[in-house]
């Protein structure tokens, strides 16, 4: 926890990518288009298994305590991606060069430097250490992972997540699973009902954004390779395995619904237990009912926003609107499902006024379980431009943020990782 007497120092990078602090002027914030000193609330160690960014194009800004007048310096902006289980709070604060790139699809957080270590605008927000990986050696996850692809030689999903997820994406899912723990990745679909302006797997021609941190999946697995993965990962995970479709690597699974529906069952009727969880955009309510039916646990609807229009700019949803949205999560509810939103979180936009009313809402009007905390991963200026006129209000904060949806839904969760599901007394 960060001490009220911390004031960091301005971070940033000089032409040849070395990192060091300003020795007079203090780090700035951003959160949507108000710029500020960081909040000592909102501030914290940089946690371990964090990355740092250096930023195209972008002119590192500070404030000059003596006179009050933010300068911008010639050095680049620098910028800390945090390791999984936090939530940012700010971004970092730049001015941004007419020749600048678009970021890729990363969450940047507002980074500054005090008493010999890096502070970052974020909160912990999930104890769950299961993507911790700084005591799992290198050689120990390959010969998990070539044990596993000898086990299964002829399953292509297995080879997928080993070979492209585990090893080269270092996919944190991918990596329990051949480690045998936690939860256990289930991509099935190469194609997607919406076009999300930050899609991490698949970016349109013509986008500003001209790479993806991952490639899009090239096949379609059958639900005999899904059921493979799913017994290996429940003989290993013994006490509280789960298991996930729809990962980083696919579109949309619900667009596969007749093969999940299938694999489900499949494993269900061959005695699997443990949590089937389905990540998902949530725009089928029918084909959700048909999941529940077959075996389902939990569903993780993905959101940017509780309003329509803001939703709408952001997923460019096809042949589904935000209505279909809201109808699956009352669905799945009314089926005993537990709902959880992946609520992609953007400082300064998603803790407004407005926006909090909206999923206040939302949450009591469908009895949502749990909100997970994800950062959302995009160019923080690109999305400011993509929601350029939409109302507010007043920024609340992360904390107040917090405090005010609890307050008004005390049943809710907060969290980062799909929770285990213990299974209803019968």
């Amino acid at each position: 926890m960060a001490s009220s007497s911390v004031r960091p120092s301005l971070v940033m990078a000089d032409s040849r990518g070395r990192i060091y602090d300003h020795p007079d002027l203090l780090m700035i914030v951003r959160q949507g288009n108000e710029f500020s000193l960081p909040r000592p609330d909102e501030l914290m160690p940089l946690p371990d298994e964090s990355e740092l960014f250096l930023l195209p194009g972008r002119q590192a800004m500070g404030l000059n305590p003596e006179n009050g007048q933010v300068e911008v310096l010639e050095e680049l902006a620098v910028a800390a991606f945090v390791s999984p289980a936090h939530t940012l709070t700010a971004h970092p604060a730049y001015e941004t060069t007419e020749e600048a790139p678009t970021l890729p699809l990363f969450a940047y957080g507002a980074l500054g430097f005090a008493n010999g270590r890096f502070y970052v605008c974020a909160r912990k927000v999930d104890d769950d250490p299961r993507q911790i990986f700084k005591d799992v050696p290198r050689k120990l996850l390959e010969k998990k992972a070539r044990d596993l692809l000898a086990l299964y030689p002829e399953n292509r999903l297995i080879r997928h997540l080993v070979s492209q997820c585990a090893l080269i994406y270092a996919c944190p899912a991918a990596r329990n699973l051949c480690l045998g723990r936690y939860e256990a990745p289930l991509p099935v679909s190469q194609v997607c009902n919406a076009r999300c302006v930050g899609c991490i797997s698949h970016q349109e021609k013509g986008s500003k954004i001209c790479a993806t941190p991952q490639n899009r999946m090239g096949f379609t697995p059958t639900a005999t390779e899904i059921v493979e993965v799913m017994r290996y990962h429940e003989a290993n995970e013994k006490d509280r395995p789960i298991y996930s479709f729809g990962q980083g690597c696919e579109g949309e699974p619900l667009t596969r619904a007749d093969l999940l529906e299938e694999a489900v069952s499949l494993f269900r009727k061959g005695g699997g237990t443990g949590t089937v969880n389905l990540n998902s955009n949530a725009s089928m309510p029918e084909a959700v009912a048909r999941l529940a039916e077959a075996g389902l646990s939990s569903l993780r609807v993905s959101l940017n926003s509780a309003r329509p229009e803001p939703y709408t700019r952001y997923y460019r949803p096809q042949g589904y609107d935000f209505s279909r949205v809201r109808e699956s999560i009352k669905v799945a509810k009314a089926k005993g499902i537990y709902v959880s939103l992946n609520l992609l979180f953007f400082p300064g936009f998603t803790d407004t006024e407005e926006e909090t009313e909206a999923l206040t809402a939302l949450v009591q009007e469908t009895r949502i379980d749990c909100i997970q905390l994800r950062n959302l991963n995009i160019d923080p200026e690109l999305y400011l431009d993509l929601m350029e006129g939409v109302a507010t209000g007043p920024r609340l904060g992360f904390a107040n943020f917090r405090k005010r949806l609890k307050k008004s839904c005390p049943a809710l969760h907060f969290g980062y990782f799909n929770p285990f599901v213990a299974p209803s007394p019968a």
